[in-house]
């Protein structure tokens, strides 16, 4: 048999944000590249996610007249971060985050829109600013793919609406006015008559939004500069010549195994390992079987690119205090008995909502981000013993405004949910808390304390919506805080919580040219990475919508520029 091979200047492994990022910027530099997905389908993470990236300094904020620098970001990250902080790599983010938004915005067709109110995670920190870090990309027309529109990773499911993706912002407004604004009605009616056309002539949506909008541009922007990307085709090992530089790899592809032989490098961004059950057992406390958890990510985001990269002699940084970005997750039954996995981003801030655990108490600010949520359902339950969850609770009036978790708000029916298990029903506190495992008299004290202040639109134990990230997501027109509200009239509702993550932290060391390190921390020639294959210079913690993906994109960019012998 013929051995089979293919030569070019860079390879690069996986085709979320980090990878694609890398493929477009090199192939504009010049060079020939090639892009290999193991699954059928290429987006990555990415194409599941809300699809923003937070870069500060970037060009839509600056034509809005944001106030910010790189020194304020530098500040803000330094706090965040703490004894984590990497000056040289957080330095190169900053200086090279805008010129890669200039890079896309001039250059590709990778667009993007402001999130205005967008506030940092803790935007009251030094450093910390009310919005404008945040960007995401401009919504994209899918039949502008051709063909390779049907490799495009669908949006999770759960986030969608009958398979339709939904904005942030304005857009999300619209959906949750529907039933009390013509206004509302009118632009939600348009929306979904678009969306019934593309499923009849197309059999997916075809106006793309959030995190599947940004791997469909950079998708576009590959084949404009015919870069190809070769989907079901898994990197089985790295090749590494006598001097130690990493000249390619063995692919196993549809038609047999075939030898990259590399030019420039090879850049890891396979999505970390969200789905790798042996790593989440070592790096997860909470999760001490590697079972203890749900991600929405993809199914094939196990640990590859950290695997290779240890097989060559890298170094994985698992030294970080959080080993992955924390979310909670609800799991709906889908129609085939299967449990999704549905992460809250927007009830937590709504008002009318709080989180217990099964003790009946509060355990937190609810619309603090994710991640400080997370990290707190995981402290209570490990003070109070037991299984590791939480549950969500509403009133009906609550229920029926903004839908809490998977189940959606009037006039979307709901008692399909509670025939499923999903949602829990208690015509009072104590029959609720009887359901849920939760102590009775203590849900119905926590209830009776929160509800005083609450009418007031206070909250003293936690300040629920003090900030102005807990603010943003909360409902503007309720007054006086748009975070709080009692919960006064039953029937009650809950909504199971378990430990999820929206991506990993802990991964391969890299310095601030995105070149992967050996465990001296020298730099393994030929060998890079770029998203969740690399570590998190957000040292575990959580700064700010798009921490993930703003990097990811970044140092996509900056790899192709030092394998291109650039610094521009």
């Amino acid at each position: 048999m013929t051995k089979q091979i293919h030569e070019c200047d860079v390879l690069v492994v996986g085709s979320g944000a980090g990878g694609l990022a890398s493929a477009v910027c090199a192939a504009h530099r010049g060079l020939s590249v090639l892009v290999v997905e193991k699954e059928p389908v290429f987006g990555g993470t990415t194409a599941r996610s809300g699809g923003w990236m937070w870069i500060p300094g970037n060009a839509p904020a600056r034509r809005a007249g944001v106030e910010d620098s790189a020194e304020k970001a530098r500040t803000y990250l330094q706090h965040e971060t703490g004894e984590h902080f990497d000056p040289a790599r957080v330095d190169a983010f900053l200086e090279a985050g805008p010129k890669a938004v200039d890079f896309f915005e001039n250059e590709t067709a990778l667009q993007f829109d402001l999130g205005p109110t967008f506030a940092d995670y803790h935007p009251d920190a030094p450093g910390g600013i009310d919005g404008g870090r945040s960007i995401v990309a401009r919504p994209f027309d899918g039949r502008e793919l051709g063909d390779d529109i049907k490799r495009l990773r669908p949006p999770l499911s759960e986030i969608t609406f009958l398979g339709m993706m939904i904005g942030t912002g304005k857009e999300l407004l619209h959906f949750f006015n529907v039933t009390r604004s013509p206004v509302s009605a009118f632009y939600v009616a348009g929306l979904f008559m678009k969306f019934l056309r593309d499923m009849a002539f197309h059999g997916r949506p075809m106006r793309l939004m959030n995190g599947n909008a940004l791997a469909a541009r950079l998708a576009k922007s590959c084949q404009e500069k015919d870069v190809p990307i070769w989907t079901r085709s898994a990197v089985r090992e790295l090749i590494r010549g006598e001097d130690g530089r990493v000249t390619g790899a063995i692919v196993e592809t549809v038609t047999g195994n075939v030898e990259i032989r590399t030019r420039r490098g090879v850049v890891m961004a396979a999505g970390g390992f969200p789905q790798d059950v042996a790593r989440r057992s070592k790096l997860f406390e909470h999760a001490p079987s590697g079972n203890e958890h749900a991600s929405p990510a993809p199914p094939g985001n196990t640990g590859d690119g950290l695997r290779l990269g240890e097989m060559v002699g890298a170094s994985v940084d698992e030294s970080l205090p959080n080993a992955a970005a924390w979310v909670p997750i609800s799991r709906p039954v889908r129609k085939d008995g299967t449990l999704g996995t549905f992460p809250h981003f927007v009830d937590r801030s709504k008002p009318g909502v709080i989180a217990v655990t099964r003790s009946g108490r509060r355990f937190c600010n609810e619309a603090d981000s994710y991640h400080d949520f997370g990290q707190s359902m995981v402290a209570r339950c490990r003070e109070e013993g037991g299984e590791i969850c939480a549950f969500f609770i509403a009133d009906h009036k609550t229920l029926r405004k903004y839908g809490l978790g998977y189940v959606k708000p009037y006039p979307v029916p709901y008692k399909q949910h509670i025939k499923s298990g999903y949602l829990f029903q208690g015509k009072t506190l104590a029959d609720l808390a009887r359901q849920i495992g939760a102590d009775p008299e203590a849900l119905t004290r926590t209830v009776e304390a929160f509800n005083g202040p609450a009418r007031r639109g206070e909250d003293p134990e936690f300040g629920k919506g003090s900030t102005s990230y807990n603010r943003s997501l909360g409902d503007p027109e309720h007054r006086p805080n748009p975070c709080v509200a009692p919960i006064e009239k039953g029937p009650y509702y809950a909504v199971k919580l378990v430990m999820g993550d929206l991506g990993t932290f802990a991964g391969l060391r890299t310095d601030e040219y995105a070149r992967v390190l050996d465990a001296g921390k020298h730099p393994i020639p030929g060998l890079y990475a770029a998203g969740n294959d690399a570590a998190s210079i957000m040292g575990g913690n959580y700064p700010g919508g798009g921490i993930t993906l703003g990097p990811a994109v970044t140092f996509g960019y900056i790899a192709a520029r030092h394998m291109a012998g650039g610094n521009a």
